[in-house]
């Protein structure tokens, strides 16, 4: 690939910059740039080989054939060259020379024609081999192509383990490069003769490392020019042995569409405000995130790690305080709030439910098993029992209401794993068998079913409002008003726990009863405390360690999610042309969208926009159908005419807790499946950030000049 014009003595460069064009791959159109750029020594050369290796500029070209952007200039696809500084030839009329010189005249010409001579062959050697430099760009060009391929299907371009350069030779990374170089990949084939290697394992890991850097490069640089955004963390992984966080961006685009951005895992190494800031630090100088813009952040996490995340939380809001807290929309406020309770009775309950939805999703026969026990626990409640068999046909371990399925479902759960188990038909093989027996063993155990009786009625008190915070702009909108009755709720429970817990035990003990399970402390606390042991009740033990804590949790969670700023920002759903028609008779909620003012082009005019936006939408024409949602009114066409209600749309919609449209969707559910899919010994936090970003758009040409310009010295080693 060259960088320069392969016109002969074209004058463009870094004095007069100009964008250069390939040949094109047509052989017609391209015999025809051949043909007007008058190199004799590309007429021997194929249209590949000049598609690769050469370009023209943008001097030789009409302007109207050039269509430009603030960023590039692209070629129309039928242009051809035709501005070229040649000499004129001899019209007709003109005096033709004599034939007869003096010889001063014949040695001035014969000189001239030696200088044009030496001229052309100077140009011919000039273009005759590829230099090097482009070369190795081309040759780095077909690693990256590789890579790319193998990052956009998750697949491994090492076997496990294969960081030696023995291991190397037979990776499926070396095996691809030797395809291309059978297909005729001259560059490739070139390095090989001479090095007899293509690229090693040293080089790979490099090659990954700029890779990613350029992705995440794009990544940010499309949030940076969409404005606001917020950070959106999920579940801690672990890859080749270390803990890491995901980390996700939301924004709303130029188009005015929501968007969702996986940008790559955070080292978790570490604990307190030193990790806070070491995660802070990575995002803002490494990453080059401006954490001024972000509006919001959300993070998934289970109990275990639940301090650390609270801590970066925490840190985010003292440095950034419009970063507001809220609920991430890919998991219900229940599951969330159970989640983030470091209680070993809690925690036993979610490690179940994870062990219960990959039990189920093994096999359909399974599924039928369980439906056959719910048939046996409800024969005069057919509806009840058809009812529980659609729920369990779906991911129901996350919904809304999973403790309270939980619990009608728990004696046919223990019947069906107990069945699995005991595998008297020899259905079964013995991983199936087994995990039914891990799952009967905690289904079994009293501290699981007391811990799901008091997360089931905690729970329910909430469960509306988490339904409706994450339903449509409607329900959202209602919620937001309507937390202070959910808080006011758990505030009497609280008050009265001594009465509630033991409503709780009794229900508790009556179904394991039933259950044939016996009513005891857990066996860890008991070991702990085996002086004291002796003097607990069950019933006391579980208030203290468990109802008491619940309750708290959930009161002290619901308030910090829920902060004032953040009902505002829902409270701003009222600009959903639906909800207005719906609550016409009001008055706009003015004091709400103040939130936004800062944030917004034209402060001063806001009260008035808001006035003629609400007026317009009041005013339901006959068979006119409103926008019902946050995505629709932001693609109305009127919106531009009002420069304030668009910009707080737009920053309504990077609000975590909002669920987005499935085709916004696409990062978590790429993330999830290459979570799901992809072995343990075959993740990589680099190459996961590929194979979720395949289509961002990166440039090739660009990925290899950072590398070239990361890694100098592999170029004088080549």
């Amino acid at each position: 690939m060259q960088n320069r014009c392969a016109v002969p003595n074209c004058t463009s460069g870094k004095s007069d910059p100009q964008p250069l064009f390939r040949f094109p791959h047509d052989p017609e159109r391209c015999k025809k740039w051949v043909e007007k750029c008058q190199r004799q020594d590309l007429t021997d050369k194929s249209p590949d080989q000049l598609y690769r290796y050469y370009r023209l500029c943008g001097k030789h070209f009409e302007t109207t054939l050039i269509q430009r952007d603030a960023q590039s200039a692209v070629l129309k696809d039928d242009a051809v060259p035709t501005i070229f500084d040649v000499p004129s030839q001899p019209q007709n009329g003109q005096v033709k020379r004599g034939k007869e010189t003096t010889k001063d005249d014949e040695t001035e010409r014969r000189g001239r024609k030696k200088i044009k001579k030496s001229q052309a062959e100077t140009a011919k050697e000039d273009v005759q081999a590829v230099p090097e430099e482009d070369e190795y760009k081309e040759y780095l060009k077909s690693l990256f192509e590789v890579l790319a391929l193998l990052g956009e299907q998750s697949i491994p371009p090492t076997g496990p383990g294969d960081n030696t350069q023995d291991d190397f030779g037979s990776s499926t990374f070396q095996a691809l490069l030797d395809y291309r170089m059978t297909l005729g990949d001259e560059v490739l084939k070139k390095r090989y003769d001479v090095n007899k290697d293509c690229c090693n394992s040293a080089q790979l890991n490099q090659l990954i490392e700029v890779f990613e850097q350029c992705i995440r490069s794009k990544l940010v640089e499309e949030v940076k020019q969409n404005g606001f955004f917020s950070l959106l963390t999920d579940d801690l992984v672990k890859i080749s042995g270390e803990w890491y966080l995901p980390v996700f961006l939301r924004f709303v685009d130029q188009s005015n569409c929501q968007q969702e951005r996986f940008v790559g895992f955070l080292s978790f190494e570490g604990d307190g405000d030193a990790l806070a800031e070491k995660l802070l630090s990575e995002m803002t100088d490494t990453w080059g995130l401006d954490m001024e813009q972000c509006r919001g952040q959300a993070h998934s996490c289970s109990g275990t790690h639940f301090s650390k995340i609270k801590t970066f939380a925490a840190k985010m809001m003292e440095k950034y305080p419009k970063a507001v807290l809220t609920l991430r929309s890919t998991r219900t406020l229940n599951v969330s709030l159970a989640n983030g309770m470091a209680l070993s009775g809690v925690q036993l309950v979610m490690s179940t439910f994870k062990k219960i939805d990959s039990f189920f999703s093994q096999s359909p026969l399974l599924q039928l098993e369980l439906e056959h026990a719910i048939s046996i626990f409800y024969p005069d409640k057919e509806e009840k029992a058809k009812e529980l068999k659609e729920i369990c046909r779906t991911s129901w371990t996350g919904r809304h209401d999973a403790f309270e399925v939980a619990v009608e479902i728990l004696e046919a759960l223990l019947l069906c794993v107990d069945s699995v188990h005991d595998n008297e038909d020899m259905r079964w093989n013995d991983q199936v068998t087994h995990d039914a027996l891990e799952i009967s063993k905690a289904l079994a155990d009293f501290e699981f079913v007391m811990a799901l009786v008091v997360l089931k009625n905690v729970m329910t008190l909430s469960r509306a409002f988490g339904k409706n915070v994450q339903g449509s702009a409607r329900d959202a909108h209602f919620a937001a008003t309507s937390l202070k009755a959910v808080l006011h709720s758990l505030k009497e429970v609280s008050d009265n726990i001594d009465v509630y817990h033991e409503f709780w035990n009794d229900e508790a003990v009556n179904l394991t009863a039933a259950m044939e399970i016996p009513v005891k402390v857990p066996r860890s606390f008991l070991r702990k405390y085996q002086s004291e042991s002796g003097a607990i009740r069950p019933e006391s033990y579980y208030k203290e360690h468990l109802s008491v804590p619940v309750v708290s949790h959930v009161i002290k969670e619901m308030n910090e999610l829920f902060c004032e700023d953040h009902l505002k920002a829902l409270r701003c759903l009222s600009l959903v042309p639906a909800v207005i028609e719906q609550h016409k008779s009001t008055e706009p909620e003015e004091e709400s969208v103040q939130l936004f003012k800062n944030d917004i082009p034209n402060a001063g005019t806001l009260s008035a926009e808001l006035h003629c936006w609400w007026v317009k939408w009041s005013k339901k024409g006959k068979g006119e159908t409103l926008p019902t949602n946050l995505q629709e009114t932001l693609q109305l066409a009127d919106v531009k005419f009002f420069p304030n209600m668009l910009a707080v749309l737009r920053l309504i919609g990077i609000l975590p807790t909002l669920a987005l449209e499935d085709n916004s969707d696409v990062a978590y559910k790429r993330f999830q499946k290459y979570m799901e899919n992809t072995p343990d010994k075959f993740k990589s936090k680099s190459l996961a950030l590929l194979n979720m970003n395949y289509d961002a758009g990166y440039d090739l040409d660009a990925v290899v000049e950072v590398y070239m310009k990361t890694y100098p010295e592999r170029e004088e080693v080549s």
